[in-house]
């Protein structure tokens, strides 16, 4: 196959050809041994995209905030993400139809009763926007050369490339490997909201994460009184059902609540304080150096300019103040 040049005994290689002797045969011709080219293979997008704009406009309205749906296609995620509709749908006929409906108090369930479908309602619109909402996606497939000339870059500036979905990396993106796309300013991929948590759908999360705490604490206060109300009471008119089943009902909002309320409280509180520390979760797990903001600057960055009523809607869509930066020097 090859042929190799012999050396008399006794001689010596010059130090150049002594390697190239000892690591790489000498072939006449073409090499068997053929080097393949790595080409850049983009990702499966496992994202799909729907425009919701001709469904609103027989009613008048043009820009609606949710006008562009972003939906992963992760089945794991949409388990999650029903089931945590079922349990506010069960905390929901549990306060309604099991507690409030047969309390003697007209004012105390009406009280309660507004309350509580209130922050319900806001939850599930929290939790809808924050899981259809684009968190950020970088384009995909724009690592190309006319691409990084159309930056303009001077001399001693580069860019990122992500060697999975070919993009360039914006300055704090992430690729994500359930969303197989870069996600700028990712803070983590949430199950429960089958979405990432990122640039552009935090706020919704973290109303999320604040309105369901805050849902938990009220059902968990709720069940108790009415428990040790029943209790009083020897189960006389406090409830529809038997006391077996009322009992069986109101130790699972309890379990529920308590579950829940820790978690989502702590979640709220993790969430506050990157938002706060301008640091998300991938930067504190990989602790990356970077200049950070003041903390007001950072709330605004995550919930809009300037501070208003609109912050703890999840109606309203933040206006960022946001200089996209690509390129580092």
């Amino acid at each position: 196959m090859y042929e190799m040049e012999r050396v008399p005994e006794g001689s010596t290689f010059p130090r150049e050809l002594e390697e190239i002797a000892t690591t790489k045969p000498i072939y006449k011709g073409k090499s068997p041994y053929k080097k393949k080219k790595v080409q850049d293979k983009i990702q499966t997008d496992n994202v799909a995209h729907y425009d919701l704009s001709p469904l609103f406009r027989p009613f008048g309205v043009h820009h609606p905030s949710l006008r562009h749906v972003w939906f992963v296609k992760d089945i794991c995620g949409v388990v999650c993400a029903i089931f945590t509709w079922l349990l506010i749908l069960y905390a929901e006929y549990v306060v309604m139809f099991v507690m409030l409906v047969h309390e003697s108090s007209n004012i105390y369930s009406l009280l309660h009763g507004v309350v509580f479908n209130i922050l319900s309602f806001l939850a599930v619109a929290s939790h809808l926007r924050a899981m259809f909402t684009d968190p950020g996606a970088v384009p995909k497939g724009n690592a190309t050369s006319e691409g990084i000339k159309s930056l303009g870059l001077k001399k001693g500036e580069v860019v990122f490339k992500c060697p999975k979905c070919i993009s360039i990396k914006p300055d704090r993106a992430h690729h994500c490997s359930v969303c197989q796309r870069c996600i700028r300013k990712m803070d983590h991929h949430c199950p429960w909201v089958n979405n990432c948590v990122g640039e552009s759908n935090q706020k919704y999360f973290v109303l999320f994460t604040m309105y369901i705490c805050l849902i938990s604490i009220h059902s968990l206060y709720m069940a108790v009184a009415h428990f040790i109300h029943c209790v009083a009471k020897d189960w006389k008119g406090c409830s529809g059902m038997s006391p077996p089943a009322t009992t069986i009902f109101l130790i699972f909002l309890i379990f529920e609540g308590m579950l829940f309320g820790i978690f989502t409280g702590i979640m709220f509180g993790t969430q506050m304080a990157a938002v706060c520390s301008d640091e998300t979760g991938i930067e504190q797990l990989k602790k990356e150096q970077r200049e950070r903001q003041s903390r007001w600057l950072s709330m605004k960055a995550v919930f809009g300019h300037p501070f208003s009523i609109h912050w703890f809607s999840p109606f309203s869509t933040p206006k960022f103040l946001r200089a996209e930066k690509y390129y580092s020097v």
